[in-house]
């Protein structure tokens, strides 16, 4: 079984690569743009996935099985905010030409990471039955909401064509090693951890808004890896769309406070209201998953926390 990658030194691609690596019967394939270290038996492409030359040589080079896509541009809530643009256009092109790809190529099964930005906020957490597109998706998600719900479609689109399944996945919230941690384009729980492991005993570290404004579903990402691996085997439908997530809401507040407790240190937390934040509540239910696949996110939030902290640690950000 040919398993491609696509985004294999990315944050959610590097994650699956090493949990698949080494898995009895599977062969290993990653496309890659930047670069960085994968395991020895990943075999690895260097292309730009928004070029059709480049997406065909791969896929000419390969010849694979499966496709996992985790190759995305994506950024923090300062980007969402004042350059919300920049998601859209590079993210339609790759997934535009890989699905056409793996139909060309006769590829048995693709599946895409999306997200569960699409839904509307609220305190019931939402089913994959919840979105309707005649909803209003939030004001600022609605251009990276809308781009997910259309790559969503176009998988739907190529599966009813006959010759490749599809598996949509609207994971939520993700976190853990690999992602980009002391960058501006981090997300909230990297960007807190990298503030907190960078501190010394008796640092404030600046938290942006009120902490309370904002609470999110969040999932460790081997429990997104987990599911993934089940889908491969699992998964019999030509088109099927499941929530992934860990069906609590933290908020910010109680996150960095999580996060400073497990690491141990004394810090001050100041509150900075000036700048940006989307004060919205969201969090999916899973049961869908559960029922057909027997999956559930079994890492606890203060268990993956401290696997996140060891795992930085390791690597001497600090």
């Amino acid at each position: 079984m040919k398993i491609l990658v696509c985004g294999a030194t990315g944050f959610m691609g590097r994650n699956i690569v090493e949990f698949l690596s080494g898995r009895e019967g599977v062969t290993l394939f990653g496309v890659h743009w930047h670069n960085l270290d994968l395991p020895p038996n990943v075999i690895i492409y260097t292309s730009d996935l928004t070029n059709k030359k480049h997406v065909e040589e791969v896929f000419n080079s390969v010849k694979p099985d499966i496709v996992i896509q985790a190759a995305a541009v994506t950024s923090g809530v300062k980007d969402i905010l004042e350059r919300p643009y920049i998601h859209v256009p590079d993210n339609v092109i790759m997934n535009s030409l890989l699905l056409k790809a793996c139909y060309d190529h006769n590829v048995k099964h693709f599946i895409f990471l999306s997200c569960g930005v699409m839904y509307q906020p609220g305190d019931a957490p939402r089913k994959e039955t919840d979105f309707n597109e005649h909803d209003e998706i939030h004001s600022a998600y609605f251009g990276v909401g809308w781009m997910k719900v259309y790559i969503e479609k176009q998988c739907e689109f190529y599966s009813r064509l006959g010759r490749t399944k599809h598996t949509v996945v609207r994971h939520s919230n993700t976190y853990g090693p690999y992602d980009k941690y002391g960058k501006e384009e981090s997300h909230m729980f990297a960007a807190t951890i990298d503030k907190v492991m960078r501190a010394n005993d008796g640092d404030t570290i600046e938290v942006w808004g009120t902490g309370e404004e904002t609470a999110r579903d969040l999932i460790y990402v081997d429990d997104v890896c987990d599911f993934i691996y089940r889908v491969l085997s699992l998964q019999t439908s030509s088109y099927k769309l499941y929530n992934v997530g860990y069906e609590v809401a933290f908020t910010v507040k109680e996150v960095v406070e999580r996060i400073i407790k497990i690491s141990g240190k004394k810090l001050n937390i100041k509150y900075n209201t000036d700048k940006p934040v989307i004060p919205t509540k969201l969090t999916l239910d899973c049961n869908k998953a559960f029922k057909e696949l027997n999956w559930v996110a079994n890492t606890d939030i203060n268990e993956g926390i401290e696997k996140t902290i060891k795992w930085y640690n390791e690597q001497q950000f600090n």
